[in-house]
């Protein structure tokens, strides 16, 4: 098991936009789970055992005098992540069909209405690709599909995949408490045709998907996007974010050598979600 607590980083800062998408996309890469934006700022949470007192030395926008960027740091435990999703987190809307919400808000009618415990696991449905991979889940008609969802999170988007008609969704993610809070939520939702798995992508051989869903940060998404398509049956669709547009070049490059060809992508601020097929 690992180490139960988080950092937390209360960044401030001016202005705002674009300077908390591009601080949350550079964080993104350094192994930051969650994000939470505040009026003239920005929470940003990562584990204890992915941090160093270094860490936001790679972080240039700290250094880019076009803002002004302060922030403070504290240790948060596990047990006391609840209290401080019930201080932060709101209910997210997709496209006026899904709503996200956490056990404490009231249910509204929406479509697709997912309940999610947040904890310390990513994908709560506020960070902008979680966002994109749900529009993404929305236009597709899953119906007698099977699916994975690598890097799952909370389980959000195989939640959706699976109230869109899927009849098989695995959902892996490296993190145990992403495992855990996943299994919750998938309970919650009262889905019956998810499984959850900790792990990597060494769990994915043997297996075929009619389609992927990656939301994960860019490294781990080049080094395993060969192993994706090999899963992925003839005809078949991945979903990929994580990443922003600069990133998108060498993921396409990726993709083409894997044999998948592009389909489109969607764009919010910084990040990147796309579409590719496997002919």
């Amino acid at each position: 098991m690992p180490n139960s607590n988080y950092i937390e980083y209360s960044f401030t800062i001016d202005p705002m936009q674009p300077g908390s998408e591009i601080l949350m996309a550079e964080l993104g890469e350094l192994e930051f789970e969650s994000f939470v934006e505040e009026e003239s700022g920005l929470l940003a949470y990562i584990q204890k055992n992915d941090w160093n007192e270094n860490i936001l030395e790679e972080v240039s926008i700290l250094n880019n005098t076009d803002f002004s960027i302060s922030f403070k740091k504290k240790e948060i435990e596990q047990e006391n992540w609840n209290a401080t999703w019930e201080r932060n987190f709101e209910p997210i809307q997709v496209e006026n069909r899904c709503q996200v919400r956490a056990p404490f808000h009231d249910k509204l009618d929406y479509e697709y209405d997912i309940v999610i415990e947040p904890k310390m696991s990513f994908g709560t449905g506020h960070h902008e690709t979680t966002q994109m991979m749900l529009s993404y889940i929305l236009g597709v008609d899953f119906s007698s599909k099977t699916v994975l969802d690598m890097g799952s999170g909370t389980g959000v988007l195989a939640i959706l995949c699976e109230m869109r008609g899927a009849i098989k969704v695995d959902a892996i993610d490296i993190d145990y408490w992403c495992f855990l809070n996943a299994m919750e939520n998938v309970e919650r939702n009262n889905c019956e045709n998810i499984h959850v798995l900790e792990g990597d992508s060494q769990l994915l051989k043997g297996r075929c998907y009619d389609t992927i869903i990656a939301n994960i940060n860019r490294n781990i998404l080049l080094e395993d996007i060969p192993l994706y398509a090999d899963c992925l049956n003839s005809g078949g669709t991945i979903f990929l974010s994580g990443f922003y547009l600069n990133d998108m070049p060498m993921i396409a490059q990726k993709c083409k050598e894997s044999g998948l060809n592009f389909q489109g992508n969607f764009q919010n601020g910084p990040w990147v979600a796309t579409e590719f097929l496997k002919v």
